[in-house]
């Protein structure tokens, strides 16, 4: 049986997100709908309530502590209801008829293009609404919302005193294996690319938790990781790589992949060099302030001191990685690249989405994923949830591994719907704020 395409895109025009979902070679299965501003509003405070970045005038400590103890990805019932709200509000009856209709073995892919103001949404989480609000209640909130002094989130009245009535909990990601579309933008533009198939058993570059100069290990560009050790999950994970394949950097212990102060963007552009079959980043990015209207300001933090060159302004004794310095290096990305760095996926959030997914693209990498938001940190997770368990090392290892596969779209879909029944099914380990932060971008067709 022949694999069902669909791609659901949303275009932010004027004060409305429009919307359409189609399915790819059959033009009548087309549907069209209209998300107007309020309820665009409602669905992202929603979201934000959830995150761990900060709010405001919050800390990234407050953040942190209020995402992992009493945001809605804490609970499972929490995090159902935001994940039946944001269906309610983001995607309409007719599109959810046409999904659950295209529901067949094997799974069918779906493309998303969001808008910007809908980049950070986790699409694979949300639920499949039985019942919500009225057409009327919706254009009553939507109307309220909107005042003299500027549009506000709509405040819809939910009924949520028993969301099982509302929801049976069956989420997007089941029905389809979900892949964000790489923009247009960038797979039109000229690149040279590489392919898996004529890399698949080059070494593998691991970038892991470089050290930052000036940076203490608790700082918040500190130690992602933790402190290395030869005996943690992630050393036994990466001798277990090195055993049966090569690894850049060469090293005698896993151990010594963690940590590295030698690890900047000449050490970096050296390695890709030798032309590996993938890459796998961990460690810290910033995303690029929408203020200043340039997604290419989003950077990765390497092991670079504020000397060398690079168009970012120094960090005290640190330099950031551009995504501009990295197309304008050239510097050739493998087919694969795996960026677990703090919202190293908001592209989308940019009307040019030249950030560091597509700069990695511009670069040769056909396949790249990445993270929506802030990932915890392992010391974080453990700090306000008094718990021992490493989530952040699980969401390691569960990227290396679906990267090593002929098909890691489906296996690192696979991978978060194994987590998110773990979650629903009251495994309080299986945190929502990991394995819906993940995301994979393609492009011609690679998986």
């Amino acid at each position: 049986m022949a694999m069902t395409t669909l791609v659901l895109r949303f275009a932010d025009v004027g004060v409305a997100t429009y919307a359409s979902l189609r399915v790819v070679g059959q033009a009548d299965r087309t549907v069209t709908w209209v998300v107007h501003e309020p309820i665009v509003l409602a669905a992202l405070e929603e979201l934000q309530s959830g995150l761990p970045d900060p709010d405001g005038d919050e800390s990234l400590t407050d953040a942190l502590d209020r995402a992992l103890t009493r945001g809605p990805f804490a609970t499972t019932l929490g995090e159902l209801t935001l994940a039946y709200i944001l269906g309610v509000l983001l995607i309409s009856a007719p599109a959810w008829e046409l999904l659950s209709e295209c529901v067949a073995d094997p799974r069918p892919v779906l493309f998303i293009s969001p808008s910007a103001r809908l980049a950070r949404i986790p699409w694979g989480l949300l639920a499949v609404p039985l019942t919500g609000p009225s057409p009327e209640e919706l254009v009553a909130a939507r109307k309220s919302a909107i005042t003299f002094k500027g549009t506000n989130a709509a405040r819809i009245p939910w009924q949520l005193v028993d969301i099982d009535s509302a929801t049976e909990g069956f989420r997007l990601m089941e029905m389809a294996d979900v892949v964000m579309a790489v923009p247009p933008n960038i797979v039109h533009a000229p690149r040279t690319p590489a392919r898996w198939h004529e890399r698949r058993y080059a070494p593998v570059l691991l970038v892991m938790d470089p050290r930052v100069p000036g940076q203490r290990p608790d700082s918040p560009l500190g130690s992602v990781l933790g402190r290395p050790s030869s005996e943690s999950t992630l050393s036994r994970h990466f001798d277990d790589l090195r055993a049966h394949r090569p690894v850049l950097p060469e090293v005698d212990t896993a151990v010594d992949l963690f940590r590295r102060s030698d690890a900047d963007r000449s050490w970096l552009a050296a390695l890709l060099e030798r032309a590996p079959s993938r890459l796998l980043f961990v460690g810290h990015a910033s995303a690029a302030d929408r203020a200043h209207g340039y997604a290419d300001r989003a950077a990765l933090h390497l092991a670079c001191t504020s000397a060398v060159d690079g168009a970012a302004e120094p960090v005290g004794d640190h330099r950031p990685l551009l995504a501009a310095d990295l197309m304008s290096a050239q510097l050739p990305a493998p087919p694969r690249v795996a960026l677990l760095a703090c919202g190293s996926g908001g592209d989308y959030q940019f009307d040019e989405a030249t950030g560091l997914v597509a700069a990695m693209v511009l670069c040769g990498s056909e396949l790249v994923t990445a993270t929506l938001w802030s990932l915890p940190t392992t010391a974080g997770y453990r700090r306000f949830t008094a718990r021992t368990e490493d989530p952040m090392a699980q969401v390691v290892i569960a990227v290396d591994d679906a990267h090593e596969t002929d098909d890691a779209v489906l296996s690192l879909n696979r991978w978060q719907r194994e987590q998110m029944r773990r979650w629903r099914d009251g495994d309080d380990t299986a945190s929502p704020l990991y394995w819906a932060a993940l995301v994979t971008f393609t492009v011609g067709g690679a998986r």
